[in-house]
């Protein structure tokens, strides 16, 4: 078992939906600790880990976040129904199990009188085995969050498990804490909340801590499984990516010259990220104050959003080292 492995199984079980971040933030306090100067939390619940220095102030940032669903009502027989929270695709939640914050099971189906070609969000329900509302309503109230309930599993260097996006991103940082060299550099590490509604917990902290510079590490869609719909030139198992572009930011030249130089110093295999759909906490930290150069790590991650994520243990490794040397060397 990897360290990769040990440290996700650890924060990839803890329950935090979007806005419900409790349980991670502490798991991750708790990991972070020996290696930092100073741990605290902000408003809006954003975990800032502080490695002081004198130099340039240099902020990485990783969302503790996950999305899920919510639920929004209870029929007379006991079944629920939900609303999402962060983005859902509904062939993803077809008989899947999902979890409350209590520990409530249930499993999401849907109406089938209504053709699966056609279904919409509304057609889905969660069955947690009441016979009643009432039944149900002694385990599950309307706003309730839960999250995905699935396995997770490490088998010959590949990750696998619901919210890879982006508990994997607070184990590169934790692993980047890990073997951080002497520098002047002032680092903070922020564990952000609320990316999956809206970048919400980066912005705020970027606010506060005013960086220098900024690097935000959470994962990329890749283009290597069969026939599809968009090509991207990115491979799982290939190295981290350095983000170019995706849809909601134009990462500094400069972030991305300095992370390329350090992968080359390193040896270490890097692909450049052109990511046609979404975006990171990365734009939330470019606009901050009066703006920040900022640029991404990214790890190459399959089927992102569902319950069974994938990623390759060497590229979250890779990944880790040079967010490191990248820090503590390349910028300042």
């Amino acid at each position: 078992m990897s360290k990769v492995f040990e440290y996700f199984d650890k924060v990839g079980g803890a329950f935090g939906p979007s806005g419900r971040e409790e349980q991670v933030r502490e798991l991750l306090a708790s990991l972070a600790t020996p290696y930092v100067d100073e741990v605290s939390t902000d408003v809006l619940g954003n975990l800032i880990c502080h490695k002081k220095g004198n130099g340039k102030k240099i902020l990485m940032a990783a969302h503790m976040d996950s999305i899920g669903i919510v639920a929004t009502y209870i029929d007379d027989k006991g079944f629920i129904r939900f609303s999402q929270v962060g983005g859902l695709f509904k062939g993803d939640l077809i008989n899947i199990q999902v979890r409350f914050a209590n520990g409530t099971r249930g499993v999401i189906s849907y109406e089938e009188k209504t053709p699966f070609k056609d279904l919409t969000m509304a057609e889905l329900f969660l069955d947690i085995g009441a016979s009643s509302r009432e039944e149900a309503e002694k385990r599950v109230r309307v706003g309730d969050f839960a999250v995905f309930e699935a396995p997770r599993f490490e088998q010959d260097g590949v990750l696998c498990g619901p919210y890879l996006d982006n508990r994997i991103g607070c184990v590169t940082l934790l692993l980047a804490m890990e073997q951080l060299a002497p520098t002047d550099n002032d680092l903070y590490f922020v564990f952000t909340t609320q990316e999956e509604v809206g970048l919400r917990g980066a912005g705020t902290a970027a606010f506060a801590v005013a960086p220098d510079f900024a690097i935000a590490v959470d994962v990329t869609d890749t283009g290597d499984t069969p026939e599809r719909k968009y090509p991207m030139a990115v491979k799982m198992g290939a190295g981290p990516t350095v983000k170019v572009m995706d849809s909601s930011v134009l990462c500094a030249p400069r972030i991305r010259e300095a992370l390329e130089h350090a992968a080359e110093e390193l040896v270490i295999p890097v692909q450049r990220e052109i990511l046609q759909f979404g975006g990171t906490d990365t734009a939330a930290l470019q606009r901050s104050r009066s703006g920040v150069p900022a640029g991404a790590i990214s790890i190459p991650t399959r089927y992102i959003h569902s319950p069974s994520e994938m990623c390759a243990t060497a590229d979250v490794e890779r990944a880790a080292a040079l967010l490191a040397r990248t820090v503590c060397d390349t910028l300042g």
